[in-house]
């Protein structure tokens, strides 16, 4: 037996390649949409890619089970459990089965066994790997968003990302059932997840890639719960945001996306095409660095650095329906269309190189303050503070008189931010803050100011902190 891990940081999402080494023939278990990586690793290990499979309709990255169907004739084995709100749609092309607890299908000579895992989601399922040559006891379990290394999966993506009322607890409490089922499994059995540190699948993720089912049962805080109340409670609480462009992936994982047939190569555009989308109210998004940003940019531009949790703000800020247009280095336009296209954002306009904002005639800027330079004017209100972090960051402390707006719900929020001071923008570092100043300027609030260093900053310095 082949066991290929691969990883993708910018959305923490794991999935595999898992492969019989006698007959030559492979799985890929919860695909990215990007699937060379797979076709990649099958073709250097001398083994096809005959059959593809994911845990779920996923809700945080567009599945490249269809792109593997297509392209070359991968099986679909997908979950058939849930209700008729969570069947694939786009079954009927391809070659497919519909799978459910119980159902065991063969890749060679390894047996893959379906246990339904619902809570994360209803048609969630799971998978156990035997590799019949050796063996007659399973080796490992696919667990996608069920279980984790230290956490597990949350229940309430449908009610806060897919606005369906009334779901989070009875999904909360079917999520206590299939813990069940885990801590039945047998201790040794390795754990392979679909996401690691960072996902906003879950409140406590870990960044080790594997586990076995006696670890996480030992040190697992959802596994440390008796009562089935208790577990309800804590599951539920204290849960990141979940981002906006989540319904968008659940829609389009199971209607099914658009095929791509290789990546998108958007067209360098000239600065009068760049006129005419901002004229146009499109989005036009600048990747550089937030310290340039700062001191020069075009106006009605929106700073989102291309770093590690670029993709998370391009879905959180990003329209899907309308075409948006970006300022990035030659050199970086691959990198950034493969995270867009990771979450579905395909209707790239185009792109600028980032020396147009050096020509452009009337430019911008906003002030970056320390702390103590800003302090008195914070303390004695002279100054409008927008905190941008989380409501579990702003529940554990922040400045006088702060105003609380996640960065990711800024942009229909516009109306609560007071215009007739200064705004000083605040998160934890000084990261997400920089993004919130600039779509705070783009939205035509002009005297805006980062604060250098954020919470952190601010509380090193021993100055004052609320909570409530």
């Amino acid at each position: 037996m082949l066991l290929k891990y691969f990883y993708d940081n910018n959305i923490a999402h794991a999935s595999y390649l898992v492969g019989c080494q006698a007959t030559g023939e492979a799985l890929v278990v919860d695909p990215g949409r990007d699937i060379t990586p797979y076709v990649t690793a099958a073709a250097d290990n001398d083994m096809q890619i005959i059959a593809v499979t994911e845990t779920h309709i996923h809700a945080d990255f567009v599945s490249g089970a269809r792109e593997l169907a297509e392209q070359i004739g991968a099986k679909l084995y997908l979950s058939d459990e849930g209700d008729q709100d969570w069947k694939y749609e786009y079954l009927a092309d391809y070659n497919h089965e519909r799978v459910y607890d119980g159902s065991i299908f063969k890749i060679g000579n390894i047996k893959i066994e379906v246990i339904h895992t619902p809570g994360h989601t209803p048609e969630h399922i799971a998978f156990l790997v035997t590799d019949t040559v050796g063996a007659d006891q399973p080796i490992g379990i696919f667990t996608g968003d069920f279980v984790f290394v230290g956490d597990i999966g949350r229940p309430d993506l449908l009610e806060e990302a897919a606005k369906m009322a009334g779901t989070a607890e009875p999904d909360a409490r079917r999520m206590w059932q299939s813990n069940q089922r885990f801590r039945h499994l047998p201790d040794y059995v390795q754990v392979w997840p679909a996401h690691g540190a960072g996902s906003a699948c879950g409140k406590a993720l870990g960044a080790i890639p594997s586990s076995t089912v006696g670890y996480e049962k030992l040190f697992n805080w959802a596994f440390q719960y008796e009562d089935e109340t208790a577990f309800v409670k804590a599951l539920l609480s204290g849960q990141p945001e979940a981002p906006k462009y989540f319904a968008m992936m659940k829609k389009l994982n199971k209607e099914g996306p658009a095929v791509l047939d290789g990546l998108p190569r958007p067209a360098r555009l000239d600065e009068i095409r760049l006129q005419a989308a901002l004229a146009e109210g499109l989005k036009v998004v600048d990747v550089r660095l937030p310290e340039a940003f700062a001191k020069t940019h075009i106006p009605g531009t929106i700073n989102i650095p291309l770093d590690r949790s670029f993709t998370n703000w391009a879905g959180w800020l990003l329209d899907y329906d309308q075409p948006f247009y970006l300022i990035v280095d030659q050199t970086s336009v691959n990198v950034i269309v493969q995270d867009l296209i990771s979450i579905g954002l395909d209707n790239i306009g185009g792109v600028f190189d980032p020396a147009v904002v050096d020509t452009w005639r009337e430019t911008q800027s906003y002030a970056v303050a320390r702390p103590a330079d800003i302090a008195e004017r914070i303390i004695n209100g002279e100054v409008v503070v927008l905190d941008v972090r989380g409501s579990s960051e702003w529940q554990e402390g922040h400045l006088p008189n702060a105003q609380h707006i996640m960065l990711g719900y800024l942009p229909d929020r516009f109306q609560d931010v007071p215009m007739d001071k200064p705004v000083v923008v605040q998160c934890l570092s000084g990261a997400r803050s920089a993004i919130g100043a600039s779509v705070l300027q783009a939205n035509g609030v002009t005297d805006v100011i980062n604060l250098a260093g954020g919470y952190q900053a601010w509380a090193a310095a021993n100055l004052p902190i609320e909570r409530k």
